[in-house]
């Protein structure tokens, strides 16, 4: 049977939630137009998992009204499911809607979920606002190591060369998975100091660390 926007949409108004699970799958065989349209009504189903599992393509067909997409994102930002939280965070950065900053800034300053939290540090490079910078300092002195980690990603992609002092004692950080992320951070960074860390760990023990520090050295 032939996938179509009208099976797709029965399927969505389905009691069964394996139906409803179905259709949200099949809507990324759909035009993104179309796509777009049925994923409005999924976003807001009574079940949970059908919630995440449309919210996730929102990075994709998001793109179709930008300023509707803001409006559900925004709403799905006060889910009462921490991973739909996340997914709808991850896709506000992936659209770029430097209009939601602030909610997110709110989200993260009031959750006590770790992977909301995560996955806001994560997504504010990908975002490129650069107030995000202020949230990312605070996020590299978290407690959890994965928060950390996240903002260290962030700051390379940020691209403000202030975050290089801050990154600084972390390229001795007894974690090599730190230590490597520090690596790209500074290699996204560039300037001066960056290349002064770099060169440190350019003779990391960790090889993978060390050979891309030095091949990052040669352009920085």
């Amino acid at each position: 049977m032939s996938i179509t926007p009208e099976s797709v949409r029965q399927l969505l108004s389905s009691e069964d939630l394996g139906d409803r699970l179905r259709a949200v799958n099949q809507i990324r065989q759909l035009e993104p137009t179309i796509g777009f349209e049925l994923i409005q009504s999924a976003v807001n189903d009574s079940n949970s998992r059908v919630r995440y599992s449309a919210v996730s393509q929102m990075d994709t067909l998001g793109a179709q009204d930008l300023e509707l997409s803001l409006n559900l994102l925004r709403d799905l930002l006060n889910d009462p499911e921490p991973d739909v939280q996340a997914a709808a965070a991850d896709c506000l950065g992936a659209l770029k809607l430097h209009a939601a900053f602030e909610d997110l800034q709110q989200l993260y300053n009031t959750t006590p979920e770790w992977l909301v939290k995560f996955s806001i540090i994560a997504t504010l490079g990908e975002l490129g606002d650069p107030r995000g910078f202020e949230l990312l300092k605070q996020a590299l002195v978290s407690n959890n190591e994965l928060i950390q980690t996240a903002a260290i990603s962030s700051f390379g992609e940020l691209g403000n060369i202030q975050a290089v002092p801050l990154l600084s004692p972390y390229v001795t950080s007894s974690d090599w998975q730190v230590r490597y992320r520090v690596m790209q951070a500074l290699s996204r960074l560039g300037g001066v100091d960056a290349k002064s860390l770099l060169e440190t760990l350019a003779d990391d023990e960790v090889e993978a660390i060390a050979n891309e520090a030095k091949q990052a050295l040669q352009s920085v």
